[in-house]
């Protein structure tokens, strides 16, 4: 008889392997692979057959681009972050830290569009029935066309879809399904494989919206292969503090649209509702204090205007950490300051954090983190009225930014009387503009 082929499959992104390794070449994991049964084998096999195209080759002058048809799903932030609503026929993947919000919104959601005369299915594998409907009626997510399926079996879920024409499907969540065709527990790389597969298929061939809630590792990103991120049409991650109002949904793949925009939702007793007016809510209005300073940071097209705090205090064992800004960047401009400015950094902690939970990913903002990092060494206040923009470069200059007029329409939105700039404003708008083009004239301003 022939001997079977041994696979080993890393538990931690499916990377297969003929023999056992101690480390994952591929994500890096240590002592992660695990010797997959004949029964696996064979499914991971048949997987590999279906994904293959049996299509021609089209010269791409031929291709007729197919209209994409959008619904709104009743939430604006939520819209914005899709790219302007629900694409049919669309996998999109939610995920997050435990309670930050992704069972509240997507049955809000879940009954925007039952109201909308569309059947939708919402299937639970982690609470019972009593408890979503306990979650509902504080939600005000009563609808004949909502349904309800608590099943954590592939199988009967699939046999409901088929029952009734549904044009969107919750999945709550991933990892507590599981398919009888695969030995192993749910949750493993098997299981989530096969079910993503599964789901993708339905969404494709019934011209069906699912929406897939997955839980994350300690590390932030969401547990399972790489596979299940590249299989999904949108990738959505929720950003925040469980303990805070506040929730960030940032795109992170969006096969129909732009990834750049940011859904901000506040949570509230009637559960997650998009935040109308965000844009006092990422800084203080008061008494100037030192260590503190304020930018206008873009997100997509959005301008939002956020604080800058900084401690900085003498240590035997300097540190340095940053929440919500680049600890590289961090370092590099401490350096810059030394450098330039001969501040001795070196036997100081330096400590940057960014109000509100954001996370700043532009260069935009570096000018406010050096003045509170001045003013928080020299205990200097910084005024509450002035807002500061620009990119640092090594050699001191401070760069000119994109979208200045954006941002300078937003601070005078929220009535800031000064603001310093590497350049002046295409518009004439009622705000002293200072420009800066070395650092040295950001300590000569202070």
């Amino acid at each position: 008889m022939a001997k079977s082929k041994i696979i080993f499959e890393c538990e931690a992104c499916g990377n297969q392997q003929s023999k056992w390794m101690g480390k994952c070449p591929q994500c890096g994991a240590w002592e992660s692979f695990i010797e997959l049964s004949s029964e696996q084998v064979k499914i991971s096999q048949e997987l590999a057959k279906l994904t293959k195209s049996t299509k021609s080759a089209t010269p791409i002058s031929q291709i007729q681009i197919q209209k994409i048809d959008r619904k709104s799903t009743k939430d604006s932030e939520l819209d914005l972050v899709l790219g302007g609503g629900l694409v049919s026929g669309s996998l999109i993947l939610i995920g997050g830290s435990p309670g930050i919000g992704k069972s509240t919104l997507l049955l809000k959601i879940a009954s925007n569009l039952a109201d909308n005369n569309q059947k939708v299915l919402y299937v639970s594998g982690e609470e019972s029935a009593s408890q979503i409907k306990l979650r509902a009626d504080r939600l005000g997510a009563n609808s004949d066309n909502l349904f309800l399926l608590t099943e954590i079996d592939l199988s009967s879920i699939l046999a409901q879809a088929a029952k009734n024409e549904y044009k969107t499907i919750v999945i709550d969540s991933i990892q507590t399904l599981y398919s009888d065709k695969i030995s192993s527990a749910p949750g493993s790389i098997s299981q989530v494989r096969e079910i993503t597969f599964e789901l993708m298929r339905l969404a494709k061939k019934d011209d069906i919206t699912i929406f897939i809630i997955g839980h994350i590792t300690k590390e932030g990103s969401i547990a399972g292969p790489r596979i299940l991120e590249h299989m999904v049409d949108v990738v959505l991650y929720f950003e925040g503090d469980s303990s805070k109002e506040l929730r960030i949904l940032r795109g992170i793949k969006n096969r129909f649209g732009t990834t750049s925009e940011i859904g901000i939702f506040e949570m509230r007793s009637n559960g997650l509702i998009s935040a109308k007016d965000i844009s006092s809510k990422f800084f203080t209005r008061g008494n100037a204090v030192s260590g503190s300073a304020i930018t206008v940071t873009m997100e997509g097209s959005r301008a939002l205007i956020v604080e800058i705090q900084a401690l900085v205090c003498e240590s035997n064992y300097p540190k340095r950490s940053s929440t919500g800004f680049d600890k590289n960047r961090l370092d590099m401009i401490l350096a810059l300051l030394e450098r330039k400015l001969e501040i001795p950094l070196g036997h100081y902690d330096v400590f940057i954090n960014v109000t509100g939970g954001v996370k700043i990913n532009e260069t935009a903002c570096d000018l406010a983190v050096v003045a509170a990092i001045i003013s928080s060494f020299r205990n200097r206040p910084i005024s509450k009225e002035s807002i500061f923009i620009g990119e640092l470069s090594l050699n001191g200059e401070i760069r000119e930014i994109f979208n200045l007029d954006a941002r300078l329409k937003e601070a005078v939105f929220q009535k800031f009387k000064n603001a310093i700039t590497p350049n002046k404003p295409l518009e004439n708008y009622p705000i002293k503009t200072f420009v800066a083009k070395e650092i040295t004239q950001v300590l000569e301003w202070m």
